[in-house]
Order: C-alpha cells, then structure tokens, then sequence
C-alpha cells in the first residue's frame, strides 16, 4: 500500500487522556504542533492509529479527525519557520 501524508488532529478535555493521545501519536507522526499531527501513512497504518487512539480517548467529551492530503495540490506554507533550521515543512493544501 502506498502511505500519503495526513493530518490528524484532536481536542481532548482531560490533560491525562491528552498525553495519553500525544504519546501514541509520537512513533507516528512527522512533525506536529500542539493538537495537530502530519503523518505519513497506508491505509493499514491509519486504522492501527485508529485504534491505538481509541484505547485513550473518551468518545463522550474528546474529538479526533484524521484528514488525507493531496500531494498533486501546490503547497501554501504560512508563518515563519524555527529560527535554528530544525522545523520541517509541513503539508498545506490551497
């Protein structure tokens, strides 16, 4: 399967359940940025993501989007960049 870049963003109430989140979503994630993620994943590996997520959210008060993005589509970056050169870009489509 081929991986794509996605975007997967949440908003949990509770601190716990959020460092909870943050820390599944950290042996999948490229970058990221409080409650927004760049990933690069298959099909596969967005379910397993799924699912390791679900084990710490609560779907009574928390939210979870993941969103595919498409490569073909120009990339807009907006706002600056980490001085010391270590950001690296993320996705964003126009």
């Amino acid at each position: 399967m081929q991986r794509r870049p996605a975007i997967v963003a949440y908003d949990i109430a509770d601190d716990r359940t959020r460092r909870g989140a943050l820390r599944v979503l950290r042996e999948w994630r490229l970058d990221g940025q409080l409650s927004v993620h760049e990933c690069l994943l298959d099909a596969a590996e967005a379910e397993e993501l799924f699912v390791q997520l679900s084990e710490v959210l609560d779907p009574k008060t928390d939210r979870l989007l993941l969103a595919w993005l498409h490569t073909r589509r120009p990339v807009l970056a907006l706002g600056k960049g980490r001085a010391d050169g270590t950001a690296r870009p993320l996705w964003h489509i126009h």
